[in-house]
């Protein structure tokens, strides 16, 4: 459990402050408009209306308390500037912010921002890797172009074992997790697992590693057509 600040609660703060309430998180809301936290106060630690632009509000938050400080505010760049820079110079431990555009999240990084989240980007590049194969379920992006994908097997890998498989050592692609095709997840199955060709694999790999996977689909998809 985490003590989290969350300035401006619009479409994004609202699903945010949901989200972070369900990871049973303590969590302090802050709004400039009485309407927009009037529906979420009987849910959070605390709430208050106000402009947090001003020095005085902030100081007044106790920000260095708080484990994480979100900075909600994607339709106002120069007040999310203003409160992202006034927070960190007040002691905020971790300071995250919303941003509209990749001008922004350049300016949000070098004021104060630890870490910017681009909401309608992220969702366009997951949308982006999922949609653009068959093979690809899922993918989260991690760090330095890593990612967890979930994928179907390359026909290669059915009915063998993981350890028979090799997958890691072929393709540098780590298996973290099966689900099977009633739905079941197994973490970190043993390497005496024989993959079936319904199974969706969980694995992690870099983008540059996976390119050579989706390969192996798109040379297995053009052969088919023959």
């Amino acid at each position: 459990m985490k003590s989290v600040l969350i300035i401006g609660m619009g479409r994004f703060g609202h699903y945010l402050c949901k989200e972070m309430l369900e990871q049973g998180n303590e969590i302090m809301i802050v709004d400039k408009d009485e309407e927009a936290i009037e529906d979420m106060v009987s849910n959070v630690t605390s709430a208050l209306i106000a402009d947090c632009t001003k020095e005085s509000t902030l100081k007044k938050l106790g920000v260095s308390n708080f484990d994480v400080c979100f900075v909600c505010i994607g339709e106002d760049f120069q007040r999310n500037l203003e409160i992202t820079s006034l927070l960190k110079e007040l002691g905020a431990q971790y300071v995250v912010s919303k941003s509209n555009s990749e001008i922004h999240t350049k300016f949000l990084l070098r004021n104060g921002a630890d870490e910017v989240i681009h909401p309608d980007k992220d969702i366009a590049e997951r949308a982006a890797v999922k949609f653009s194969n068959d093979n690809i379920s899922d993918y989260i992006e991690l760090q330095d172009g890593y990612s967890i994908y979930e994928i179907t097997p390359l026909n290669e890998w059915v009915g063998k074992s993981l350890k028979e498989s090799n997958i890691r050592a072929v393709y540098k692609v780590v298996i973290i997790g099966v689900i099977d095709a009633d739905g079941e997840t197994n973490i970190t199955p043993s390497p005496d697992y024989v993959i079936n060709s319904e199974d969706h694999l969980m694995v992690i790999a870099h983008e540059d590693d996976m390119a050579q996977v989706i390969k192996k689909f798109e040379e297995k998809k053009y052969k088919g057509k023959k």
